[in-house]
C-alpha cells in the first residue's frame, strides 16, 4: 500500500488518468487492435489466394485450412527477412504487409479468384469432426492466456509451465528490435537457438501496438485451424473416406492409452484426476505415462509445435498430392509454404525431411524419368539452401555449444541414462498409446501400398527418435513421434472401418465397436475435461503493476537483476532482459550457467558483490520481492540505491 515512484512517472496505473484520458486511451487500444486483425487479415487473405492457385480444384474445406497454413507461413518469413536488414522495428513489419500485399496483387492479376469453388458433399463431415474440439480448444486458449482475475493473471494446468517463456521471448523481440534475438533471459549474451520464428509472428502484433495477451493469441486462432483441418483432410486423402479421417481425427486428438487403469481403485484416486498437478491419465510420471494429450499438452501451451504443425500438416497433404499421385507441378507451392519451419518447428522440418526421402525412393522405385526427378531436385535445392541459411547461425550452432544436445539414447522417455528400462519396450508403448499402437501391425499389413510407403516415411523417423536425442530433454523427442502416430492413426482408422463393414450383420455390432473405442478415447477425454477445470494465478496484481510500471518507465536495454523464478515478471510481461532466468528454460536448451547463478545470489546476499559483478552483467536495475527474499536476500544491500518503484512488497533499484 501507499508505493514510492521516480519523479515525472509516465505510468497510468501508478499516476492515474482522467476519465478523458481514459477514453482515449480505450480508443487507442481500439485502433490498435483494429490495425493487428487488418494486419493478419491481410496475410491469411494472400494465403488463401495462395492456397487457391496451388490447388484450383479445391473446395473450401481444403482451401480454408490450407489457406491458413500459407498465411501463417508468410506471417513467418516475410517481417523477418525485412528485420535482418531494419532490425524487427515498425518499418519491417509495414514493408512485409507491403510485399504480402504485392503477392496477393500477383496473384489477382494471374487470375486467382477464391469464388466458384468446387463442392465437397464431405464438408459437412469435416466441420462437425472438427466443431467439438475447436469449441474446447478457444474455451482454454480464453482461460489459459494471460486470463485477468481480479487485476492478476491466471493460467491452466498446462500452460502454467511453457507459456511465460513464449510471453517473455514475444515481447522481447518486439520491444528490443534485435534481429537476430539474443537470448533474453541469458543477460543477452547467447544466440537465439530456439526456433524463434513461432514467436516473431505475435511479436508483429506487439510492434503494432497490441497488447500481448491479443498478440499472443491471434495467430494461433489461423494455426488451429489449420492444424486440424489439413489433418482431416490429409487423413481424407490418404483413405479415401470421410467417415475413415473423423476415426482418425479423435483417434489423434482424442485418443491415448491405458492410463486411466490407475485412477479407478478409489473415488479419491479418480477425482484426483481433476485435482492435482500433471496426475492425468495421459501425464502421470510416478506410472511412466508419458504420452500426452496433443491438444492439451503439446498444441495449447508449446507454440513452435502448433505452428510447425500448422506447416507441417499442410505440407504433407501437399506432398500427398505432389508424389503419390503425381502431381509434380506442386514443387513450387510446397518449397513457399515450408521456408520458414526449420526456425517455426526444427522437429517438423526434420520429419518432412524424412517423409521426402522415402517419397523420392517412391518415385525412383516407380521407374525414374528426368522429369520426375527433376521437381524433387529443385525441391531440394531450394529448400537445402533456404533452410541452411536459416540454421547455420541458429539452430545448428546451438547443436554445436549447447549443452548435451545431440547423443545417442535408447527408447526415447522410457530409456534410462545407463541403458536399462523403466517398463517393457512393448508394454510401455501400450499402455501409453493404447489401441492404436497394438493394432498397428495389422493395420499396415492391411494397408494399401502407397499408404505404407507413406507410412514408411513414419518409421524412418520413428527409427531415429528412438535412438537418437536432439536436446538435453530426452521427452523432447515426442515432437518427432508425434508425426508417426499421425500417420498410424490413419492407417488403424482405415483398418478398423474395413473391420467394421466386414462384420455387418453381425448381433451386437455396435456394442463391440464401442467397447473397442471407448477405452481407446477415455483418457484423452478426461485429461481434456481435467484441463478445462484447471486454474491457478501465474502472475499476482502487484506484479502485474510492477511489470506495467517496468514497461512504460526503463529504458528498454534495461538489464534486470532478479531471482530465476519461471513466470518471472519483468522478462515475461515487459520482455526485459535479466541476469539469469529460469534453469527450467535454461537447462532444456543447453545454456544453462551454474557461475552465473551463484553469481546472482551472491549479488543478493553478500556485501560488496553487486559492486564488483554489476559492470560485469550490464545491470541498469535490481528488483528485490519474495522471491528475491527465498533466495536469501538482505534488504540492507541495497538501501542506498535510488527507488524507482515500490509497492505490495516489490521494489525495483536504479544502478544509473
Amino acid at each position: 500500500a501507499g508505493g514510492r515512484v521516480a519523479a515525472g512517472c509516465r505510468s497510468p496505473t501508478a499516476c492515474g488518468r482522467s476519465p478523458l484520458a481514459s477514453e482515449g486511451a480505450l480508443g487507442i487500444v481500439r485502433f490498435f487492435m483494429l490495425s493487428s486483425v487488418f494486419y493478419l487479415s491481410l496475410f491469411l487473405s494472400v494465403g488463401l489466394l495462395s492456397a487457391r492457385r496451388a490447388v484450383p480444384d479445391g473446395s473450401a474445406a481444403v482451401i480454408v485450412p490450407l489457406g491458413c497454413g500459407f498465411g501463417v507461413s508468410l506471417l513467418a518469413v516475410l517481417p523477418a527477412l525485412f528485420a535482418v536488414v531494419l532490425g524487427f522495428t515498425l518499418p519491417a513489419v509495414a514493408l512485409a504487409a507491403a510485399a504480402a500485399a504485392g503477392i496477393g496483387a500477383a496473384l489477382l492479376y494471374r487470375g486467382t479468384r477464391l469464388r466458384g469453388m468446387a463442392k465437397d458433399p464431405d464438408s459437412g463431415a469435416l466441420w462437425a469432426c472438427l466443431l467439438p474440439v475447436v469449441l474446447i480448444t478457444l474455451y482454454l486458449l480464453h482461460t489459459h492466456v494471460l486470463h485477468l482475475v481480479d487485476g492478476a493473471y491466471h493460467t491452466g494446468q498446462s500452460c502454467y509451465g511453457d507459456m511465460p517463456m513464449h510471453l517473455g521471448f514475444i515481447k522481447y523481440i518486439a520491444q528490443s528490435g534485435e534481429f537476430l534475438p539474443r537470448y533474453p533471459l541469458l543477460g543477452g549474451t547467447h544466440r537465439f537457438g530456439y526456433p524463434f520464428l513461432c514467436e516473431t509472428v505475435s511479436s508483429v502484433f506487439v510492434v503494432l501496438g497490441a497488447d500481448l495477451r491479443t498478440a499472443y493469441l491471434l495467430p494461433m486462432l489461423p494455426a488451429f485451424l489449420s492444424v486440424y483441418g489439413m489433418f482431416w483432410q490429409l487423413a481424407r486423402r490418404v483413405t479415401d473416406s470421410a467417415g475413415k479421417a473423423c476415426l482418425a481425427f479423435y483417434l489423434f486428438f482424442m485418443g491415448s492409452g491405458l492410463g486411466f487403469a490407475y485412477f479407478l481403485g478409489s473415488a479419491d484416486s479418480f477425482a484426483g484426476i481433476f485435482t492435482g498437478f500433471y496426475t492425468t491419465p495421459t501425464n502421470f510420471v510416478e506410472k511412466n505415462i508419458e504420452w500426452v494429450n496433443p491438444i492439451v499438452d503439446l498444441l495449447i501451451p508449446q507454440r513452435a509445435t502448433l505452428f510447425g504443425w500448422c506447416v507441417l500438416l499442410p505440407a504433407v497433404y501437399l506432398l500427398w498430392r505432389f508424389c503419390y499421385d503425381g502431381e509434380r507441378r506442386l514443387w513450387p507451392w510446397l518449397t513457399a509454404l515450408v521456408l520458414p519451419l526449420p526456425l517455426l518447428h526444427t522437429h517438423s522440418a526434420l520429419a518432412l525431411v524424412l517423409l521426402c526421402l522415402v517419397g523420392g525412393v517412391y518415385t525412383l522405385a516407380q521407374g525414374p524419368r528426368r522429369k520426375t526427378l527433376l521437381p524433387w531436385l529443385e525441391l531440394a535445392a531450394v529448400c537445402g539452401a533456404a533452410w541452411l541459411c536459416q540454421m547455420l547461425p541458429t539452430v545448428l550452432a546451438q547443436s554445436l555449444d549447447g549443452q548435451h544436445m545431440l547423443r545417442l539414447h535408447f527408447n526415447w522417455i522410457n530409456g534410462q541414462d545407463d541403458g536399462t528400462l523403466k517398463d517393457n519396450y512393448f508394454w510401455f508403448y501400450i499402455k501409453n498409446i493404447g489401441l492404436v499402437y497394438l493394432l498397428l501391425i495389422p493395420a499396415f499389413l492391411r494397408a494399401k501400398p502407397k499408404q505404407r510407403w507413406l507410412y514408411g516415411g513414419g518409421l524412418a523417423i520413428l527409427a531415429l527418435a528412438e535412438f537418437v536425442v536432439f536436446q538435453p530433454n530426452n521427452y523432447d523427442n515426442n515432437k518427432l513421434l508425434y508425426v508417426v502416430h499421425m500417420l498410424s492413426c490413419g492407417v488403424v482408422a482405415s483398418f478398423l472401418a474395413t473391420l467394421w463393414h466386414k462384420l455387418h450383420g453381425l448381433p451386437g455390432r455396435a456394442a463391440l465397436g464401442t467397447l473397442i473405442l471407448a477405452p481407446g478415447l477415455l483418457a484423452g477425454t478426461l485429461t481434456l475435461i481435467r484441463e478445462t477445470v484447471s486454474d491457478y494465478q501465474l502472475f499476482s496484481a502487484p506484479e502485474v503493476a510492477a511489470a506495467r510500471f517496468a514497461g512504460e518507465n526503463l529504458p528498454v536495454d534495461a538489464i534486470l537483476l532478479t531471482a530465476d523464478e519461471h513466470n518471472n515478471p519483468f522478462a515475461c510481461l515487459s520482455g526485459f532482459t535479466i541476469v539469469q532466468g529460469s534453469p527450467s528454460f535454461l537447462y532444456f536448451h543447453g545454456i544453462y550457467d551454474t557461475d552465473r547463478a551463484a553469481d546472482v545470489t551472491a549479488m543478493y546476499t553478500q556485501e560488496g558483490a553487486l559492486e564488483e559483478l554489476a559492470g560485469k552483467y550490464g545491470i541498469t536495475h535490481v528488483v528485490l520481492s519474495e522471491y528475491e527474499y527465498n533466495l536469501g536476500a538482505d534488504a540492507a544491500l541495497f538501501e542506498d540505491l535510488p527507488v524507482v518503484f515500490s509497492s505490495h512488497g516489490v521494489t525495483i533499484y536504479s544502478l544509473k
